[in-house]
């Protein structure tokens, strides 16, 4: 297993200066946005799919997939690609061939980080003596159990709620009834070898087709730099960053993610901050410098991963900005243009025309708006639908 980084390890030049400009272009391009539309006939080729493309919003990851040149339409659903709950407990699209390396990277790092994931679980379960992570083991063997053929999520949050003890319910208001935590839940379904059933809502839980039954439950977390490994996927889709911003992205404690920070890493300097970058990513960055003829305007959904980003000082400076890009309930798109996001839009469909509610941020020029109503047609190709 690598070590900690120690003062040792820290480059001993100054940090390379790096402009924001220029950070939100490298991520554009390390993310795959700048591909054509329907360049790329294998779902499965887009980078982002190793950390997971979360499946949230009526367009979800076959968009933000479609944003990265892949011939995806809404409703597709290439059995190449799979479905699981995951970071933050939301719903992701993986690879399939790629789901037991995700599970593996899943794995709490310690009983601090799989209580940070628990989030209010964790309190109850610490009081009876049960450690997060063992909670998180016994939720995922009562699953498997549970599913053996597809189940909706009701169905097996009932039959879960009978099968497990006490400190692991709760009184639910909002449903009127009792019954497991919901973040236990979900971030146990993928360690139980379960995978979402693509399209349904309510959600249908079932096994993923020849899922070693060795591989159920098990909680021994893969090794730093392992396949799929949150921080360094994380560091490269995007960095530069630090281990504070990982941290806050896949809610884990500061520590862990520290410890398992990689070694091999430059520091850059970005309006003022010190953060780091992969030693192989270095010469994307600084090419990333200078902008493209052509600018790379794109309608990200509200959960794409350009915008999880968690220094968003650097990605939306203004802070009303924030607010509206990031509000409580509700998250709009985002336009962005070489990255940077210069406005927002929510869709609004009506007998079968795909219109746009759009919010600019400043004064746009008439190339960008010629570029989002060519990206407004192309969210309506995606749809099936056509503009007004």
């Amino acid at each position: 297993m690598a070590r900690a980084p120690s003062a040792g390890d820290r480059p001993t030049h100054a940090p390379v200066p790096v402009d924001r400009a220029t950070v939100l272009r490298h991520r554009v391009r390390v993310q795959q946005l700048d591909r054509p539309a329907g360049s790329v006939t294998d779902p499965t080729d887009a980078a982002v799919l190793d950390a997971g493309v979360q499946d949230t919003g009526p367009d979800g990851a076959l968009w933000a997939l479609a944003l990265r040149g892949v011939a995806v339409h809404a409703g597709d659903r290439p059995p190449s690609l799979a479905y699981a709950w995951s970071v933050r407990g939301a719903p992701h699209a993986y690879r399939r061939d790629d789901l037991r390396d995700v599970e593996r990277a899943l794995r709490p790092w310690s009983d601090a980080d799989a209580a940070k994931r628990l989030f209010d679980a964790a309190r109850p379960l610490r009081a009876a003596g049960i450690a997060p992570t063992q909670a998180l083991a016994a939720t995922a063997r009562a699953m498997h159990a549970v599913v053996a053929h597809p189940l909706v999520k009701g169905e097996v949050s009932t039959a879960l709620t009978a099968a497990m003890p006490e400190p692991y319910l709760r009184a639910c208001r909002p449903c009127g009834t009792t019954h497991v935590y919901e973040q236990t839940f979900r971030l146990a379904a993928l360690h139980a070898g379960l995978e979402l059933e693509p399209g349904t809502s309510p959600p249908v839980l079932r096994r993923i087709p020849r899922w070693p039954s060795s591989q159920v439950a098990r909680t021994e977390p893969a090794p730093p730099g392992a396949p799929h490994d949150l921080v360094r996927t994380a560091l490269h889709l995007l960095g530069p960053a630090d281990p504070a911003l990982v941290a806050r992205l896949v809610d884990a404690p500061v520590r862990d993610v520290a410890a398992r920070w990689p070694t091999d890493v430059v520091d850059v300097e970005v309006e003022g901050r010190t953060v780091q970058v992969l030693v192989d990513d270095l010469d994307a960055l600084r090419a990333s410098a200078s902008s493209s003829a052509e600018p790379t305007v794109r309608l990200l959904g509200p959960y794409d991963l350009f915008l999880q980003a968690r220094d968003r000082d650097l990605l939306v400076p203004e802070a009303a900005a924030q607010r509206t890009l990031w509000p409580v309930l509700g998250r709009p798109g985002a336009v962005v243009v070489d990255g940077d996001p210069v406005g927002t839009w929510r869709p609004r469909a009506r007998g079968g025309t795909l219109g746009l509610d759009v919010t600019t941020w400043g004064r746009w020029s008439r190339d960008v708006r010629d570029r989002v109503a060519e990206q407004h047609e192309r969210l309506a190709a995606f749809r099936g639908l056509r503009t007004p």
